[in-house]
Parts: C-alpha cells; structure tokens; sequence
C-alpha cells in the first residue's frame, strides 16, 4: 500500500512522499520501544507530536506517523518530516482504533 492511500482515512498534514510504501504499522508512545521494534515502511501510530518522533520514524525508515486524538503539530515537528520525507497524519481517533483501520487498510 503507498501512502497516498491513506489520504482517504486521514486528515493530512504533510506529505513529502506520496509514493512511501506502507507494510505494516506499529503503535507506541515510547520512542525507545519503536526504535527497537518497528520495521522499515511501517506506520507510526502515537500521540507523541513533538520532532523526536520524527527523528525516531527517520532513523527506522518508517514511511509515515499518524498522530491520534487530534494531537496539535508543532511547527518545528512538520518542519522535520517535511526534511526527512516522513508523510504525516492525524486523526481524532485513539490508538486501537486507529491500529484496526490501519489493519483493515492493509488487508483490502
């Protein structure tokens, strides 16, 4: 699946690489965990909207971050996926709901 399929399910913020594949998606909040356990071209589902969580996606080779609950992007966190080619989205959603639709995405 590429990125620009989840135009459709999540409000975009920043879309510097439509074409990012998405294999997977992996959910957590510490950072430390996602640095040791998400995979390359996975989806980030957090509630961490602050720039590190970009450098962390980066440094996996993950192809996006959706942000749940409507979290508010800081202009320095838009910034840096911009620079590093990390599509980002939001949702109002919680994190299971959100890991489920990414599920449901993945498995059409």
């Amino acid at each position: 699946m590429k990125c620009t399929d989840l135009t459709g399910e999540f409000e975009v913020l920043i879309l510097p690489a439509p074409e990012s594949e998405v294999s997977g998606g992996y959910t957590s909040d510490l950072l430390s965990d996602v640095m040791a356990h998400a995979r390359q071209n996975d989806a980030l589902i957090t509630i961490q909207s602050h720039k590190n969580t970009v450098a962390v996606a980066a440094l996996v080779g993950m192809s996006a971050i959706i942000l749940c609950n409507s979290r508010p992007v800081p202009d320095d966190m838009a910034e840096a996926a911009a620079q590093e080619d990390i599509n980002l989205f939001r949702t109002p959603d919680n994190q299971f709901e959100t890991s489920c639709r990414l599920r449901r995405l993945l498995d059409a």
